[in-house]
């Protein structure tokens, strides 16, 4: 069974470089207008408030934006369900710190809480299926980690971090190869000693692949019908049980869900990160 490795965590190094690079973008020669507003000494007490229900991702984001800055306090965990009006923690500190770094963080985590709330809606469906919610690299440059970390968060599970953590040979592949045979021979050469998937949209692709020898496949965009007599023939062939078999190709909230019963692992679904709306999140100063 074709499993990769799974964005669970975000180290704190690589948070720490990633929000100075982010706050160097927003805040190049000082945040003006609060340094010109707002007393040099003056504290303040914030809360991170939802302003809309949603599944938490993020606080590892929070801490490291605000490391060494203010006090923290976080009261939701990670991939907790938050209703609306509830206060996802605080942040007490000098009120000209918190207001100049209050973008970034409120940027970072409302895509993240976006992507999580996405994600559970499918798991807490596919689940009772037994059926994998996987992500793809359709992701925005430069926050891949964070955006399939929070995918984990709502429940799915991530396909390959990156072109070379896995094989998965594509219809372009094929065509440059000359075909599925040649394709999946010249990758076996190779001796990556990676899991091979092939994209197929027709039986015969999958016959041929069985004979050859893969260790997963991808059904692109095939109906609900065709998927249970392509898993038949793949289950049939030698009896391999361990051969993965997602469906994939445009899956919607309506339309995933005719697949949960056809036999597959997983489905990937590029819509959990590549047009996902953000979560609502607020930070309201509060005294102290």
């Amino acid at each position: 069974m074709i499993s990769y490795s799974q964005q669970t965590e975000l180290s704190e190094n690589y948070l720490l470089k990633k929000i100075k690079e982010f706050l160097l973008e927003d805040i190049p020669n000082g945040d003006k207008t609060s340094i010109g507003t707002v007393p040099r000494n003056a504290e303040i007490r914030a809360e991170i408030q939802a302003v809309e229900d949603l599944v938490f991702s993020g606080g590892p984001v929070i801490n490291a934006t605000f490391k060494n800055i203010a006090k923290i306090e976080l009261f939701i965990a990670e991939g907790q369900k938050v209703k609306s009006g509830e206060v996802i923690g605080e942040i007490t500190g000098n009120a000209i710190q918190i207001l100049s770094r209050e973008r970034v963080m409120l940027n970072l985590i409302q895509r993240m809480c976006g992507i999580a709330t996405n994600v559970k809606s499918f798991t807490e469906i596919a689940d009772k299926y037994d059926v994998w919610i996987l992500d793809t690299r359709k992701t925005t440059p430069g926050l891949r980690k964070f955006e399939k970390y929070a995918v984990t968060c709502g429940g799915g599970k991530n396909h390959r971090f990156s072109l070379s953590d896995g094989i998965l040979i594509k219809d372009n592949h094929i065509q440059s190869a000359g075909g599925v045979t040649p394709a999946i021979q010249m990758i076996k050469e190779e001796k990556f000693n990676l899991p091979i998937e092939l994209e197929v949209d027709y039986f015969d692709q999958i016959k041929e692949a069985l004979e050859i020898g893969v260790d997963g496949f991808l059904l692109d965009n095939m109906s609900p019908n065709k998927t249970i007599k392509a898993v038949k023939l793949i289950r049939e062939f030698k009896s391999d049980e361990d051969i993965f078999i997602e469906s994939s190709g445009g899956m919607t909230f309506e339309k995933f869900q005719n697949y949960l019963n056809t036999g597959i692992n997983a489905i990937s679904i590029g819509g959990l990160t590549h047009s996902v709306k953000s979560s609502d999140i607020r930070l309201e100063f509060k005294s102290l």
